[in-house]
Formats: structure tokens, C-alpha cells, sequence
């Protein structure tokens, strides 16, 4: 052992010569890579850093670009937000007057509503008028034209309405005026209008006592004159025109007319007036029996005691026995169910108000 640890120095120190030049060139072989590899790593991190200011240099414009594009948008923004303000101020402004419009337009409506309503109701009481001036005609004076005409121009109001609602009114209207044309006409102002002329032509009918010749016309102005007659044949001529007065010359072969004392005429004339008025006022009564008694009196006062050869008196007589003869008195229908309908229809808009 001791020969090996006295060698090895010796050994040792013989061979560091030999050693040193393999250390110096392994270091200068890894110089080079490690040259290599530095100058590598310097160009990549002269590299990067170029990259790196490049991309900073490219990030700052952009953030520049991005500022004015920020200030742009913040402009934008704020006049987003001035005429989105505006507009909310429109918009409130809009609003209100939708709303005043809507209260105008509700009011008007409610005005609208009011004037129908009025209207309607006028034209409601038209009706009612014109139905109740029917149901007068027919109940007091039998006047059927009249009643006619009265529920014709209701039944024209109502078609002018046009309402469904009207409808059973206008059925009952309209089944009330079939049957006034159902029934016969009876010509009131036409017998009326006869009798008036009669009454007309009375003072103007000669009576039958007075059927004597008439005296001789005496002579006209302006013709030839005679000579002046002697005074005995003046005296004879008045003595005979006395006479004659005093002496008349009947036939009793048929029967004499009635004699009326001096100043009756008139009286005749008057009374027979009154019974042709009296059967006036018995045809707008509707009294059938006292318009033919009258009649019937005043025929037969024509014919006793006026000149029934006179034309005139004969057309009287005609006359008054063909009104006579016309039957004044029908049987007239009632107008319940027009006035049950307009009662039911009053009833139905009073519930709605």
C-alpha cells in the first residue's frame, strides 16, 4: 500500500503536463458554440426587442386610435344622450297632448252622445205627437186621411232613424195604417163642401107660391113712347090690373103648393139653412142618424114649399138625397198596439239612460 500512495505523487506530478493542453483546447472548442449561442441569443433579444417596441409603438396607436375613437364615441354618446333627452322631452310633450286629445275626443264623444240622445228623444215626442194626433183623428172626429197621414210621417221619422230598435214600433205602425186603408173611405170634405154650396144657393131658390105670371115688364128707357092715352083708359087699365090681382087661376088636379104668410120666406130660408148646417155638423160628429134626418127634413122642405120645376131646386133636391144616401158612420179601428209599442220603446230608453 505504501508503494502505491509513493508513486501516485510521482505520478501525479509527471503527468499535469499532459493534461493541460486537453483542458485548453475542450475550452476553446466550447467557446465557439457558446460565441455562437450568445450571439444568437443577442440577435434574438435585439429581435424582440425591436418586436417588442414595435408592438409597442403599434399599441400606443392603436390606444391613441382607440382614445380618438373614445372621444368620438363619448361625442356621439353625448348627442345620443342631448336628443335621446330631446326626444324623451317630445315624447312627454306627445304624450300629454294624446292625452288632451283623448280627453277632447271623450268629451266630444260624450257631447256626440248627448246631441243623439237628444235628437232622438226629439224625434221620439214627434212620433208620440204625431200617434197621439191619430188616435184624436180617428176616436173624435172619425177623420181616417188624417189619422193616416199622421202615422205615415211617424213611420218616416223612424225610417230615418234606422235604428233596430225601433223595429216593433215600426211593425205596429205599419199594420195600424193597413188597416185604415183596409176601411172604406168616406169623402168628409167633399159631402161638406156639397152642403155648403146648397146652404150657398138657398136665398137663390124660388118659392112655390110665388109661381105666378108676372107682371108686364114696363117699358125701357130710350124705346119709342106712345102718345099719352085718354083718362078713361087710364082709369080702366089700373081698374082692370086690380082685378087681375085680386082674382087667380089654379089647377086642383094635383096638390097645392104650401101658402106662407107675408115675411115667412125668411124665416123658411134661415131654418132650412140651419137644418143643412146642423147635418153638416152631424157628418163630422159622425151621427148617422140626425145627418139623415136633417137631410131628409130639408128634402122635404124643398119640395113642399119651393118650385121643384126650377132646375136649381131639383139639383138641391138631388143632391141632398144622394148625401143621404152615404153611409158617414164606419167602423173605425183603435190604435192600441202603436201606442203599446212607442209606451214600450219610451220605457226601454229611459232604462238605458
Amino acid at each position: 500500500m505504501n508503494d502505491e500512495s509513493t508513486s501516485s505523487p510521482v505520478a501525479e506530478a509527471d503527468t499535469p503536463p499532459l493534461v493541460t493542453p486537453r483542458r485548453s483546447r475542450s475550452g476553446a472548442i466550447w467557446l465557439l458554440p457558446s460565441l455562437v449561442l450568445a450571439g444568437l441569443l443577442a440577435w434574438h433579444w435585439y429581435d424582440s426587442r425591436q418586436q417588442i417596441n414595435e408592438l409597442r409603438a403599434g399599441v400606443a396607436r392603436q390606444l391613441a386610435d382607440a382614445a380618438v375613437v373614445s372621444r368620438k364615441d363619448a361625442q356621439v354618446d353625448e348627442q345620443l344622450r342631448q336628443q335621446a333627452t330631446v326626444f324623451d322631452q317630445r315624447l312627454k310633450a306627445a304624450e300629454q297632448q294624446l292625452a288632451e286629445s283623448r280627453d277632447h275626443e271623450a268629451a266630444l264623444q260624450a257631447i256626440l252622445q248627448d246631441v243623439t240622445r237628444g235628437r232622438e228623444e226629439a224625434t221620439l215626442l214627434e212620433i208620440e205627437q204625431a200617434v197621439t194626433l191619430a188616435v184624436q183623428q180617428i176616436q173624435l172626429a172619425g177623420n181616417v186621411p188624417v189619422a193616416l197621414l199622421a202615422l205615415r210621417a211617424a213611420d218616416a221619422q223612424l225610417a230615418r232613424l234606422d235604428k233596430a230598435r225601433h223595429l216593433p214600433l215600426r211593425k205596429a205602425l205599419a199594420a195600424d195604417i193597413a188597416r185604415l186603408n183596409e176601411l172604406p173611405m168616406v169623402d168628409v170634405p167633399g159631402i161638406s163642401l156639397r152642403l155648403e154650396q146648397i146652404v150657398g144657393s138657398i136665398d137663390k131658390l124660388p118659392f112655390a107660391v110665388h109661381g105666378r105670371p108676372v107682371d108686364e115688364p114696363a117699358p125701357v128707357a130710350g124705346e119709342q113712347e106712345t102718345a099719352p092715352l085718354p083718362w078713361w083708359q087710364l082709369a080702366l087699365a089700373d081698374l082692370w090690373h086690380e082685378v087681375r090681382g085680386m082674382i087667380r087661376i089654379q089647377r086642383f088636379d094635383r096638390e097645392e103648393p104650401a101658402l106662407l104668410a107675408p115675411g115667412q120666406g125668411f124665416f123658411l130660408r134661415e131654418n132650412l139653412r140651419l137644418r143643412l148646417l146642423s147635418a153638416r155638423l152631424a157628418l163630422f160628429a159622425r151621427e148617422q142618424w140626425t145627418f139623415r134626418n136633417e137631410l131628409a127634413v130639408a128634402s122635404a122642405w124643398l119640395e113642399r114649399y119651393f118650385l121643384t120645376e126650377d132646375r136649381a131646386v131639383q139639383a138641391a133636391i138631388e143632391q141632398i138625397k144622394a148625401l143621404s144616401a152615404t153611409e158617414i158612420v164606419i167602423e173605425l179601428p183603435d190604435l192600441r198596439a202603436s201606442q203599446q209599442a212607442l209606451l214600450t220603446l219610451r220605457e226601454e230608453a229611459k232604462g238605458a239612460q
